[in-house]
């Protein structure tokens, strides 16, 4: 049995959403966004532990795992990627800090890995609700995080997570921006892409 399998997975959700029109208008070319979901268990839901690492090392293997899914169901190389976010959502036993320590000390250097890079900042965000709540994973760019046509979010959601003493820990990539951006800002055609930022 691999690491992740003896982690507590029980579900894992993949859902791509593709938009064709917007606005009214045809787009030149769908965009695509992919999210996937892991519903595992939470080993610290109703006590406090000082030491989180065992859900450090469950974040690490979540961040080859989740984006490997999301990227093949876009049906591009992971380098394609434009975009990318994470989240997490805790079930009522749980604290956000269980969410944090799943989703930043080493979640991101494997899902870069997923994407061939990503010099970025990856945007997060932590929550606590009740079975089926949904839930947003902000969107920014891969390698420049000031380009407006990108910031975005895609809500996601399962119907019977998290439980109480569960966590639905969610990654999005994407294909492309915001359909027919037009509010200015950093161009993709002008990404350097060496310090996250432009």
């Amino acid at each position: 049995m691999s690491a992740i399998e003896t982690r507590g997975i029980r579900r894992i959700v993949t859902i791509v959403e593709e938009t064709l029109m917007e606005g009214g208008r045809v787009l030149d070319r769908p965009i695509r966004r992919a999210a996937s979901v892991a519903v595992i268990h939470n080993p610290f839901a109703g006590r406090y532990v000082e030491d989180l690492g065992a859900l450090m090392e469950t974040g690490r293997d979540l961040g080859r795992l989740l984006p490997e899914r999301a990227v093949a169901m876009l049906g591009i190389e992971g380098s394609k990627v434009e975009s990318f976010g994470k989240a997490a959502l805790v079930g009522e036993d749980g604290e956000l800090e269980h969410a944090a320590a799943l989703l930043h000390p080493q979640l991101g250097a494997p899902f870069r890995d997923v994407l061939g890079g990503g010099a970025a900042l990856i945007p997060s965000s932590k929550k606590r609700g009740a079975p089926g709540a949904p839930f947003d994973i902000p969107l920014g760019h891969k390698d420049a995080a000031r380009v407006r046509s990108h910031f975005d979010g895609m809500e996601v959601r399962v119907g019977d997570a998290p439980r109480a003493d569960e966590i639905a820990v969610a990654i999005a990539v994407t294909d492309g921006g915001r359909p027919l951006p037009r509010v200015g800002g950093l161009s993709l055609d002008k990404i350097v892409g060496k310090d996250g930022l432009v």
